[in-house]
């Protein structure tokens, strides 16, 4: 089989009702990013980063995986699929997907605040008072600015394999995700679909100016004649 190597963003979440990162006004539902996604955020006033969490985890129980999620899911049956996403919802994994790497980290689980191997499954509100073992106080299990991207290794190693890398939903302006398409050979095709998708100077570049949804249909479909 070959190895198709997804790389997914925010725009595949967004049509399943999950708003985008960052809207118009430089906000996050309603929120200074810096306020809610950063260490210094966090160490300002914990109760507002964890309520701003938990809202993002209620959230993600009203939602279900899109068309795309699930054509996405269904290459399964021609390649070997590994998914890299931005994302910290789940939806690639509702979907049916195999193998998720969460470079963001995930919604769904909790970690210890002062020892980063110390990660849980965690599905309901995060207070203060939810601790470790160890008596740490525990947060959200999401990379923030200014912090290490702990799976950034596994994505470059699952990139630099691929015989097809996808790319959907996604900017391409984001660092240090924007950087995996480095890591791809000039020979390798790569499809690309979004509806206002960044300029990318390379070979075998296929471009789709499309929602996720129609976009990764009209992939599928052509993965399916010309790769088998």
């Amino acid at each position: 089989m070959k190895k198709l190597v997804v790389l997914s963003g925010a725009g595949i979440s967004e049509e399943s009702g999950i708003k985008t990162f960052r809207d118009s006004g430089g906000l996050w539902e309603g929120h200074d990013i810096m306020e809610v996604a950063s260490p210094q955020g966090w160490i300002n006033n914990k109760e507002i980063v964890l309520d701003f969490y938990n809202k993002r985890r209620k959230q993600l129980f009203e939602v279900k995986p899109n068309s795309a999620h699930i054509e996405l899911a269904k290459l399964e049956q021609f390649f070997e699929v590994n998914v890299i996403t931005q994302n910290v919802d789940d939806l690639h994994e509702r979907a049916g997907s195999k193998k998720v790497v969460h470079l963001h980290g995930e919604l769904l689980k909790a970690r210890s605040d002062k020892n980063e191997d110390y990660i849980i499954e965690w599905e309901k509100d995060l207070k203060i008072g939810d601790n470790d073992p160890e008596g740490n106080q525990l947060r959200p299990h999401i990379v923030w600015f200014g912090e290490n991207v702990p799976m950034l290794d596994k994505a470059i190693e699952l990139t630099s394999m691929a015989d097809i890398l996808l790319i959907v939903g996604t900017s391409m302006q984001v660092y240090p995700a924007a950087g995996l398409i480095d890591f791809v050979a000039e020979e390798i095709p790569v499809f690309f679909v979004d509806p206002k998708p960044a300029v990318v100077s390379r070979q075998n570049l296929y471009v789709f100016e499309e929602k996720a949804s129609t976009g990764i249909r009209e992939v599928a479909n052509r993965l399916i004649s010309d790769f088998l």
